[in-house]
């Protein structure tokens, strides 16, 4: 009988009536499988080694602080963006190698349970060219330069408790009521003798005698008694007042 054959099988015609359909079907997926995904599998390979030319990695050194542990290290964690995608630890000699990033803009941040670090942004543009900055959230398009690699420095030890406060003195002389008591006193006692402006004073002198003349005025109930007690008074004493003559001039 006629013949026919594959890369992977002989057969003829009567040993294709004898096959059964899965015998037939197997050899059939298996080319198929093999035709499609080894073109695949050299496409993605091709494109791995496109995308690994346009990957890049942030690199810097942590400094401890003065005598802390030896092992110190092993406490700090660097997080980029947060740590969602990427986050890395610190080698023995402190410093660190974030790898498998692509062009763009990431924060770097340096996490110890103890201490405190100021953040870094690193910008990598699409020609690989890394540039790193402070972090300033009031002015995101000011830029101040730092060096790269990147030095991280503590910033300060991290307090998780609150100093109990103590007694002072000054907080009794900051208290609203003593406040309240003491200003107006100081107010009347000592402003007057600040005030040596002349003018000023000769104003408040007048204005004090102005008030000794109110009180001084006797009452109303005392003036309509004189008004009306001289109205009443005998005309002998008005007739007691020498008239002025009267002389006339005669012509001549």
């Amino acid at each position: 009988g006629t013949k026919m054959s594959s890369d992977y099988f002989i057969y003829d015609k009567n040993s294709i009536q004898k096959m059964t359909p899965s015998a037939i079907l197997l050899p059939t997926l298996f080319l198929f499988i093999h035709s499609r995904y080894g073109v695949y599998g050299e496409s993605s390979s091709s494109s791995v080694v496109a995308e690994s030319e346009n990957i890049y990695k942030i690199e810097g050194k942590v400094t401890s602080p003065d005598g802390t542990d030896p092992l110190w290290y092993s406490r700090c964690r660097i997080l980029i963006d947060g740590g969602d995608f990427h986050r890395g630890f610190l080698k023995s000699d402190n410093s660190f190698v974030i790898q498998g990033l692509s062009p763009g803009s990431y924060l770097v941040e340096v996490l110890h349970p103890d201490y405190s670090y100021p953040s870094a942004r690193v910008d990598i543009n699409s020609k690989g060219k890394i540039r790193a900055r402070k972090v300033n959230n009031l002015q995101p398009s000011q830029v101040n330069q730092i060096q790269y690699p990147l030095r991280m420095k503590p910033a300060g030890r991290i307090n998780y408790f609150e100093k109990r406060e103590q007694w002072k003195w000054t907080d009794v002389l900051m208290n609203p009521m003593i406040l309240m008591m003491v200003l107006p006193l100081l107010l009347i006692t000592v402003l007057p003798k600040l005030m040596i402006d002349p003018e000023t004073k000769k104003e408040m002198e007048q204005m004090q005698q102005n008030m000794n003349v109110q009180n001084q005025m006797p009452e109303f109930s005392e003036l309509m008694a004189n008004f009306f007690g001289a109205g009443s008074s005998n005309p002998s004493e008005r007739s007691k007042k020498k008239l002025k003559p009267v002389t006339r001039r005669t012509e001549r």
